[in-house]
């Protein structure tokens, strides 16, 4: 009985239905006849498939931060959103004297003086030493040496020579930071606890909310594809994953629990704030294995796939298992395949 062929579409893939004289056993085989060779043909590959699950996320840097003044005075200056602050430099200044970012993780929270004791000086003693004032040892104890390293330090900056920290002058942050709004105007009377700027990450990074179920994603240090919205694919690394539960509002239902994923960059994106990306996500990897195109599938009549092996003039269709489907190729396994086989794609 003649073969017939009919285009088909088998769990999403483009195949060939195959009717008459085609094996029912993977690896069996039916010569066909010279002359018949398909055009075109494609070669079977050795080589890791990847697919790819993809889902929207935002560029940007992260959550923000209220700055909040210990001190009272006027507004004199403030920075402009976008500006980034080091250590030393400049948050704000009230009555045109400067309040000073430094690098630490405990917040200061007493006058710093002579006689003061405790891991909140070495803290400070540390930064002094990094801005390039010396002259006493970097310790726990605020001697009469770190009194006169402040005091340099203070005429530098205009301040006046006291030797002494006042409570509100320096803010410790763990590095630098990225001024992303002002929350007040130079010239308002401001008291303590005032807000004066929101400030945020210097680095950009990008976030998703995966749903629970997609949580399988992701993987810490797990690198991932993202997509900007010129178009360009940059890569990126899994660097944070925090679960998020969201009480259900009324009775009876479920609460809602999503991943937060945080992905770092080795080359952070330039001049893109809060914009939207693709995120792309390994779902599954397959090392070292034979491939070919999805079009060369063939849908055997008994059940199953196959693949029209070519060579030269003469070709025969083997059965396959399939294994994972990823960029338009498909794993196969099956008796006497090989790497560099040609087989058939039909049109």
């Amino acid at each position: 009985m003649a073969g017939t062929a009919a285009a088909l579409t088998a769990g999403g893939v483009a195949a060939v239905l195959l009717t008459g004289g085609l094996p029912a056993a993977e690896g069996s085989s039916t010569p066909t006849a010279t002359g018949s060779t398909p055009a075109p043909t494609a070669d079977i590959t050795r080589q890791t498939l990847v697919d790819k699950e993809s889902h929207d996320g935002t560029l940007g840097y992260g959550d923000t931060a209220a700055l909040t003044t210990r001190l009272s005075g006027t507004v004199t200056y403030l920075p402009a959103a976008g500006a980034t602050i080091s250590r030393g430099g400049a948050l704000y200044r009230l009555d045109n004297d400067p309040v000073l970012l430094l690098y630490g993780a405990l917040p200061a929270y007493r006058n710093l003086a002579p006689g003061v004791e405790g891991a909140d000086v070495l803290q400070f003693e540390r930064n002094l030493w990094a801005l390039g004032h010396r002259g006493f040892t970097v310790d726990d104890e605020y001697t009469s040496a770190t009194a006169s390293a402040v005091e340099d330090w203070q005429d530098d900056l205009g301040l006046p020579e006291t030797g002494t920290i006042a409570l509100g002058r320096i803010v410790y942050a763990a590095g630098p930071i990225r001024v992303a709004a002002r929350s007040a105007d130079p010239g308002a009377a401001v008291q303590p606890g005032a807000e004066l700027l929101t400030t945020s990450a210097t680095t950009r990074y990008a976030t998703v909310e995966l749903d629970v179920d997609d949580q399988r994603l992701a993987k810490k240090g797990a690198k991932v594809d993202v997509t900007l919205p010129d178009g360009k694919t940059v890569t990126g690394k899994i660097t944070a994953l925090e679960a998020t539960v969201e009480e259900a509002e009324n009775p009876g239902q479920e609460d809602t629990t999503t991943i937060a994923v945080t992905v770092g960059f080795d080359r952070t994106p330039e001049g893109l704030d809060d914009a939207a990306v693709e995120v792309q996500f390994v779902s599954a990897q397959r090392e070292n294995v034979l491939t070919v195109p999805v079009d060369a599938l063939l849908a055997l009549a008994e059940g199953g796939y196959g693949l029209q092996l070519v060579d030269g003039s003469t070709t025969r269709v083997v059965a396959v298992r399939t294994g994972l489907f990823a960029d338009g190729r498909v794993e196969v396994t099956g008796d006497g395949l090989a790497e560099g086989m040609k087989v058939g794609v039909p049109a």
